[in-house]
């Protein structure tokens, strides 16, 4: 269930659709400010606490694409939930969003009571998580070092002692960014799973396994022996370094 008070934002450069969304969502009993392009929506922001944000893909100027990149690099709302709209439905615009930090993805045409569900689905899971628990690096902070590696954060990169950019894929920059919110703590395997994709882990999905070998394998990080992220045996992973914002 969504709360009487939440605060949604709907970004859509179609008056009409903007306008449709906003009565849907408010006789469900949410509030709704609407924004026509990123200049709008950073304006809004800036006026008002907003709970979730529903972005368009397709804006003049910045795209929806940039706009959540840019949310997701830091500040007051890098943590806000963000549900992309899109009339294109191709799996590579799908897969593009959710790398850039969106929490769900919604084609075009759809009726407004699938995103209703889908924005009350988004703030509950969002709610589940323990209120320490969130899968950002900290607001603010473009340089993270931890052990002899560097995470630039608006690069989304990391950065070897010697200087060489090691690129990370959208999966693996959240996976690592949720262990650097959480340093030398032990995460299990759903929690994993709901700060990086938004859902509950399957008995069988071995996905988060995964990425971490992957990740692992990025940081130089032994298999067999790791010293970076360990495996804590029936419970999950941690990452046993500490973590230090620095001066890019």
């Amino acid at each position: 269930m969504t709360n009487a008070q939440d605060h949604i934002l709907i970004v859509d450069d179609d008056r009409e659709i903007r306008t449709l969304l906003a009565d849907y969502l408010e006789k469900q009993g949410l509030r709704c400010t609407t924004a026509a392009d990123g200049r709008e929506m950073k304006a809004a922001l800036e006026r008002h606490r907003v709970d979730l944000i529903v972005l368009d893909l397709m804006l003049p100027g910045e795209d929806g694409l940039t706009l959540c990149r840019n949310l997701r690099a830091g500040g007051t709302h890098a943590n806000t939930p963000v549900l992309m709209l899109t009339a294109r439905g191709e799996d590579m615009d799908r897969i593009l969003g959710l790398e850039m930090g969106a929490d769900d993805y919604l084609p075009k045409p759809f009726v407004p009571r699938e995103l209703l569900a889908r924005i009350r689905a988004i703030l509950r899971r969002a709610r589940a998580l323990p209120p320490n628990l969130d899968a950002h690096p900290p607001a603010h902070a473009t340089m993270l070092r931890f052990g002899a590696w560097r995470l630039d954060t608006v690069g989304r990169h990391l950065i070897a002692t010697d200087g060489t950019a090691v690129p990370l894929s959208g999966a693996e920059y959240r996976i690592l960014a949720v262990f650097l919110a959480h340093p030398q703590r032990v995460l299990s395997r759903d929690q994993l799973m709901e700060l990086t994709q938004g859902r509950e882990a399957d008995v069988f999905d071995r996905s988060i396994d995964l990425q971490v070998s992957r990740l692992r394998q990025r940081l130089g990080d032994n298999a067999r022996e790791p010293t970076i992220i360990k495996t804590v045996r029936n419970e999950g992973y941690v990452l046993s370094s500490t973590v230090e914002a620095i001066d890019a």
